[in-house]
């Protein structure tokens, strides 16, 4: 099971792209575990996850994220794509992330 983070200001407006990831993994059959957390939190907790996806409003601490925990893939998710918030696409850019990261 591959654990799916998603980081935004407050963890409230990526709620629904949470659930709409989690619509998407059911019905490709994808065993994942996908939650949000605010910038602070997440912060404390990198440890057990397989990817970081940060929303673009806060596209900014991307170095930051990468500094504490470098060996996590993690991107800032696409405006269009959070904006309409499809979890499938979303969904299959952390799929695309790992998968990078494994070939390193």
């Amino acid at each position: 099971m591959k654990n799916i983070l998603l980081v935004c200001n407050a963890g409230m407006s990526t709620s629904i792209l949470v659930r709409n990831m989690t619509k998407a993994a059911e019905e490709l059959g994808v065993d994942c575990h996908i939650e949000a957390k605010s910038l602070t939190q997440a912060k404390k907790e990198l440890n057990g996850v397989d990817v970081i996806l940060l929303g673009p409003q806060i596209g900014y601490e991307l170095n930051n994220v990468k500094e504490l925990a470098p060996d996590t893939p993690s991107a800032v998710i696409d405006m269009k794509e959070y904006g309409s918030m499809d979890g499938k696409k979303v969904l299959k850019t952390a799929y695309k992330l790992m998968k990078a990261a494994q070939k390193k």
